[in-house]
């Protein structure tokens, strides 16, 4: 407990939530219905109270170093644990780390907790409060699921719902006609997010992996020699060359259908195995009795799709070797066995 690590969750979460209202646009016409300007308006992050002073402060605030309206601003301003989303706190996954030497990780489930934003709108004309108003409200019903890389180091990526609460409305006008008056517009919103605890700081490699599965079959009454007894164990198969060892090449072209092939030389393929044809994975079923380079398959194997193949594409036979090469997070097939 309480070794150092930082994955700078809030920190994304909070980013990723400013860059939601980082492109509203504001447009002026005059009376022909032309559009005289389009303004961007400006987000910053920071408290409403800031902004608030600026515009009060100020003392000349029709000089062009005033700060100019419309404007918006966000801040988060608080984080609360969300109970109904909890898990068992000893539950752990298992997840890849990315880049190169990519491994598995032991990681414990994360703890749900609900992040408090507040965005704050200030204009000074009420149609321009109204313009950024419907540009926000239309996506939140009442929940905007937001895309953030909670953890990078093991790919984890979560869609955090962003959820309106609700909205308060002031207009901040007092004073004579010289008094500048600015119109504030107040959204809360609640993200949905989870904080990971430390990731796993040694690869677990192969030690966790479940790499053969067996299931024994007895069939019987309560004697101690039982009427059947069969055991099926399955193994990892790849489903995709990850080397450059081609075994033998076509010899004719084939179409996405059919279930025939021929090869250059079919010697070291063997009945009931696996190769690789370009991204098809296909089953050989027999070899032809009369002539053995030629094999009845079964196409489209392991949720790959049938296609067409020209003459001499590389056939890769998938092997010990090649399912040994399974990289982390790859789909793969299994391979049956009875006893």
């Amino acid at each position: 407990m309480f070794e150092y690590y930082y994955h700078e969750i809030l920190r994304r979460t909070i980013i990723s939530f400013g860059s939601l209202f980082n492109g509203i646009e504001i447009k002026h016409d005059d009376a022909d219905d032309n559009v005289t300007s389009v303004i961007r308006v400006p987000l910053a992050y920071g408290p409403t109270q800031k902004f608030l002073a600026r515009l009060q402060q100020s003392p000349e605030l029709n000089k062009p170093t005033s700060i100019t309206l419309p404007r918006m601003s966000f801040e988060f301003v608080g984080l609360q644990y969300d109970g109904s989303r909890k898990v068992t706190t000893t539950q752990t996954f298992k997840s890849s780390t990315t880049g190169s030497g990519a491994s598995i990780r032991k990681t414990y489930m994360p703890v749900p907790y609900n992040m408090s934003f507040e965005l704050a709108v200030f204009t000074k004309l009420n149609d321009d409060m109204l313009q950024i108003v419907e540009q926000i409200l239309p996506y939140f019903q009442p929940a905007y699921n937001l895309s953030v890389d909670l953890v990078s180091t093991i790919g984890e990526k979560r869609d955090i719902p962003v959820v309106i609460e609700n909205i308060t409305m002031e207009d901040d006008y007092e004073g004579d006609f010289t008094t500048r008056r600015s119109l504030i517009y107040t959204f809360r919103f609640t993200a949905k997010t989870y904080l990971f605890g430390p990731v796993g700081s040694r690869a677990e490699g192969d030690k966790d992996l479940i790499k053969k599965a067996t299931i024994g079959y007895i069939a019987g009454g309560y004697t101690k020699t039982p009427s059947r007894d069969v055991t099926y164990s399955v193994v990892p198969r790849a489903t995709k060359a990850y080397d450059s060892d081609v075994t033998t090449n076509l010899s004719v072209d084939i179409g996405s259908t059919g279930n025939m092939i021929q090869v250059n030389d079919a010697s070291a393929i063997a009945e009931n195995t696996y190769v690789i044809v370009d991204n098809e994975s296909i089953y050989v079923d027999r070899k032809d009795s009369t002539d053995t380079n030629k094999l009845f398959v079964k196409r489209g194997q392991d949720g790959t799709t049938p296609t067409a193949h020209v003459s001499g594409a590389g056939v890769t036979l998938v092997t010990a070797a090649t399912n040994a090469m399974i990289e982390v997070g790859d789909d793969f097939g299994f391979d049956g066995s009875l006893i």
